[in-house]
């Protein structure tokens, strides 16, 4: 991995990842094999149906179905392609690179981060480290397995599904070209604050002191990563989830509302899904202080208020009037707006 500069090893953190991830669930090599296939089938299908829900479409021409670059990987490819992603995100905080000894430190802490989350991450659409101009569908095809023959849900149709999420993402960056570098420059302008903040630095040591204590069992609730920032920072960091929000809760809406035609058990699937998010947002113990440190619950919510604001402001001013969101930078809804479609309503639309 060819990778800048900065305050993180990330080819380390990579290599630390890829060792410490969980391989997944085990299967037969046919029944991977049909996995792998079946899973590169079910994105080119669900980019044709995406485009049909949301009305979206790129605003290159390109046809729906090439919007993104579709890579089936496992657990330890899936870090892999997140440090790369974290260090184009950190690429302007080269000029304050640490010692060797920090950035090797700052590895093993942030790989063992990537290690755990690989193993929860069924899908991911990476707009910020291709080099073809085109986006990356990551999907994690050890995850998908576990979740299918653990809600005990129809494969091919989770697998569409799971799909139809992952490439509402790429349509919407696909439409909004301004995006990704709208969202890379808001986190710059955060990470850049982080950095210079060195009041910051102890309490990132207490942050993965306590991550230490849950993997190990012996944690308490501990500090969470919302907690470390600062009433500017958090500004920041909330208008940066708004957006996160909208991309997120749109993408519920269109893998469900794709309808029975398309994924015949679709709504038995979302009711399995949503018991399983609640069953893992009430876990208790070493899983309960996972979710707070990593922000876990905060992106639980996002799905469902994003979903919420989606299906309102649709309702309100109908699929036209819901895609103003991604003509330009300054009508993606603001924190308050989330909770309150109308205000957005009124601010873009009067």
């Amino acid at each position: 991995m060819d990778t800048p500069e900065g305050p993180v090893d990330w080819d380390l953190a990579a290599r630390i990842a890829g060792r410490l991830a969980a391989p997944g669930p085990t299967a037969d090599r046919a029944e991977l094999t049909a996995l792998v296939d079946e899973l590169r089938v079910a994105a080119a299908r669900a980019a044709v149906h995406a485009a049909a829900i949301t009305g979206l479409s790129a605003a290159d021409g390109t046809a729906p179905e090439q919007v993104s670059t579709v890579l089936v990987v496992d657990r330890p490819r899936w870090a892999l392609a997140n440090a790369e992603v974290f260090a184009a995100m950190t690429g302007p905080l080269s000029a304050t690179t640490p010692s060797a000894a920090t950035r090797s430190a700052a590895a093993v802490q942030v790989g063992g981060v990537l290690a755990l989350l690989s193993g929860k991450v069924l899908g991911q659409f990476d707009p910020f480290s291709s080099r073809d101009g085109r986006g990356r569908l990551l999907l994690v095809a050890p995850n998908v397995l576990h979740h299918e023959r653990r809600l005990r849900v129809d494969p091919s149709d989770f697998r569409l599904w799971v799909a139809l999420h992952e490439q509402t993402h790429a349509l919407q960056f696909a439409a909004a070209p301004w995006l990704a570098d709208h969202m890379r420059s808001r986190a710059a302008e955060l990470m850049t604050d982080l950095v210079a903040d060195k009041s910051l630095v102890p309490r990132l040591g207490e942050l993965f002191q306590a991550v230490a204590r849950a993997v190990t069992g012996g944690a308490d609730d501990g500090i969470g990563v919302l907690d470390l920032l600062s009433p500017r920072q958090r500004v920041v960091f909330e208008e940066v989830g708004a957006v996160m929000a909208l991309l997120e809760g749109h993408a519920d809406v269109a893998m469900d509302e794709v309808g029975p035609g398309v994924v015949p058990s679709v709504r038995k699937i979302r009711k399995a899904f949503e018991a399983r998010r609640d069953e893992a947002a009430k876990a208790r113990g070493a899983d309960r202080v996972l979710r707070r440190l990593l922000g876990l619950d905060t992106k639980l919510a996002q799905y469902r208020d994003g979903a919420a604001f989606v299906r309102a402001v649709r309702k309100d001013v109908g699929l036209d009037g819901l895609n103003a969101v991604w003509t330009s930078a300054d009508r993606l809804p603001l924190p308050q707006e989330i909770s309150d479609p109308r205000a957005w309503v009124r601010r873009v639309h009067g």
